[in-house]
């Protein structure tokens, strides 16, 4: 086993596989769900109760880290694990999505992407390599490569253009990456697919991926308001383009439903902001589906919110305090409702590597929808 990093697959179920990466901060089980620290932080949780929930690894987001408190800043401190208390694997996005989401405020060119903050308008240029460095400086442990994620209802051959170039920034980035000293010793680089829904120009983009070499692949370009059955059709053949001995990421999903989908298609690593915003929200995840904790049929229900669920939520409080917390919103509702969340897709990630490990996924993942969705599918 590499110190730096490894993937070992210890099950297969159909495309469905279970296993561990291995690296030096520490084991992370997949399919995994990264729980997202956009801003160094869970929103509303302690990281110490994140860790609690089953979590073993989460991700910080470049764009926003790097414009406040700043990448430079966070390695004065003595990077980003240190500084927000979180001792295991992290993960960084590249920024690319959320630099390609400010339409109005960026200009996109070969070299990168210049833009304006969305907090103060002070202009930044953000390249392959800078993003690389970014990462670098926050000490970053799985690192994302730059690329540019269109929408896929743009026509095929602006798709094509678009993919083209993030290829060539792949290769830009594997280059800044591995310029990186000691950190490259140490962390990991993942490419990123792109193509959209299109099965060629996804071909295209994996082959262009594995000829540069990285110790993981994302699937981007998806999740992106395309709608769950396109988002499955592509799934249906973009994992299989990729290395099967290395791990594949879907960015920015998703669903309870999603990731169970997606773990049939092959996929092993996830991350979302649907359950810590949702949280937030009143929005409680659930083995019979999502309650919206806000209705008033909750006013005077004395049952935890999942029976099913280990979490401290659901040890301790009701269904009726928790409806009173999210009305009138108090901090601690949102406090209480996003531990449930996070902890309940990690106990779903859990039973989800128990299936595969006993080969008993296929119903598994029937049983799960029959509940979840209130039907078989």
């Amino acid at each position: 086993m590499s110190e730096r990093f490894d993937f070992t697959i210890h099950a297969r179920d159909g495309k469905a596989r279970s296993g561990t990466i291995r690296m030096q901060r520490g084991d992370i089980r997949t399919p995994a769900f990264m729980p997202v620290g956009t801003a160094a932080t869970v929103k509303a949780m302690k990281p110490e109760t994140v860790r609690k929930t089953g979590a073993d690894i989460i991700l910080g987001n470049t764009y926003h880290l790097m414009l406040r408190p700043g990448a430079e800043r966070v390695a004065k401190l003595g990077g980003l694990h240190k500084f927000m208390n979180w001792h295991r694997p992290i993960l960084t996005d590249s920024g690319g999505y959320q630099v390609m989401s400010l339409s109005d405020l960026r200009k996109l060119t070969e070299k990168g992407v210049e833009f304006r903050s969305h907090i103060d308008g002070s202009k930044h240029m953000l390249t392959p390599e800078r993003s690389m460095e970014i990462q670098r400086l926050l000490g970053s442990d799985i690192v994302m490569a730059f690329d540019e994620c269109p929408r896929a209802d743009r026509p095929r051959d602006e798709i094509a253009t678009s993919m083209e170039m993030s290829m060539r920034w792949a290769k830009r980035s594997r280059d800044g990456f591995d310029a990186g000293g000691d950190h490259a010793e140490r962390a990991a680089l993942f490419g990123i697919q792109q193509g959209a829904l299109d099965e060629d120009l996804r071909k295209i983009s994996a082959e262009k991926l594995t000829e540069v070499g990285f110790d993981g692949y994302a699937i981007g370009g998806l999740a992106v308001g395309e709608g769950q059955e396109a988002m499955f059709a592509t799934l249906d053949f973009a994992p299989g383009q990729l290395p099967e001995d290395r791990p594949r990421y879907l960015m920015g999903v998703g669903k309870p439903d999603d990731l169970v989908g997606a773990v049939e298609r092959g996929v092993d690593m996830f991350d979302c902001v649907l359950p810590s915003r949702s949280g937030r929200n009143g929005q409680a995840f659930t083995w019979n589906g999502p309650l919206n904790l806000r209705n008033a049929r909750f006013a005077e229900d004395q049952e935890p919110l999942d029976s099913r669920c280990s979490c401290d939520t659901c040890g301790i409080y009701s269904r009726a305090y928790l409806h009173h917390l999210v009305k009138s919103q108090e901090i601690l509702g949102a406090m209480l409702m996003t531990e449930h969340n996070i902890a309940f897709y990690q106990q779903l990630m859990q039973a989800v590597r128990d299936a595969i490990g006993d080969g008993r996924f296929a119903t598994f993942a029937d049983d799960f929808r029959c509940d979840y969705l209130g039907a078989d599918t």
